[in-house]
């Protein structure tokens, strides 16, 4: 039995990405087929947050050496945590675009040279930083429900604010670079893209996976080493 104990986790930028770039190479066949059903599967609605976290699975039963299958990425386990987190985001981006409502028309009125008013900047410049903040804080809420099975949304949230402690600078530096490599296989074209978005997604485990390590011990493991002794 696995036990979860929060704490802030220390974060390997480079190593993420170095480890994802080599598992990737390694074993580039079964993690781009199921990379492109994690895609298909985002397709479905409400499902996009739920493929992306099999995915994360997927990669974590085929680095210990068991028998994996396309029907990983179609597992509907997690499927009501993402629900209502998904739930919770559409609610989210509802509340942000009341404002704009009341801001919108006033501005039909004005003159388009003159430029849309300094309120209306302010407000989206604070948005889009909220936004960022949220996502930062929240990094390890992805790793918590798929693979630690942290099924309660609330709790999820609680321990990655623990997790990301100190560390938020680090995760959107990480975020920058393996977002900026993603961005370079776009420009490389077709045979970039193959495999550049999906290390994004093998590095995100990584970074996933050394968090869970940091912050779980197994008891009946420690049970048998203290009975060895």
């Amino acid at each position: 039995m696995m036990k979860i104990n929060a704490k802030p986790v220390n974060f390997k930028l480079g190593e993420y990405i170095s480890n994802g770039y080599e598992f990737l190479k390694s074993n580039f066949g079964n993690l781009f087929g199921a990379f492109l059903l994690t895609m298909l599967m985002s397709i479905i609605p409400f499902c996009g947050l739920l493929a992306i976290g099999n995915f994360y699975k997927y990669c974590r039963d085929l680095r210990a050496g068991k028998q994996v299958s396309a029907g990983d990425i179609f597992n509907f386990d997690d499927f009501m945590p993402y629900f209502i987190l998904q739930l919770i985001l559409i609610g989210g981006i509802m509340l942000i675009y009341i404002p704009m409502i009341f801001v919108l028309p006033s501005m039909a009125d004005r003159d388009p040279s003159a430029g849309p008013p300094a309120f209306f900047m302010v407000y989206i410049f604070v948005i889009y930083i909220a936004i960022l903040i949220v996502c930062l804080k929240g990094f390890y809420m992805p790793a918590l429900i798929s693979l630690g099975r942290v099924t309660d949304v609330k709790t999820a949230w609680n321990m990655s604010l623990i997790m990301g402690k100190g560390n938020l600078l680090s995760i959107f530096l990480y975020s920058l670079v393996i977002g900026i490599l993603a961005q370079l296989g776009i420009i490389a074209c077709f045979i970039g893209l193959i495999f550049t978005l999906p290390l994004l997604y093998v590095s995100h485990y990584f970074a996933y996976e050394d968090a869970m390590q940091q912050i779980t011990h197994d008891e009946i493991q420690e049970i048998g080493t203290k009975n060895e002794f």
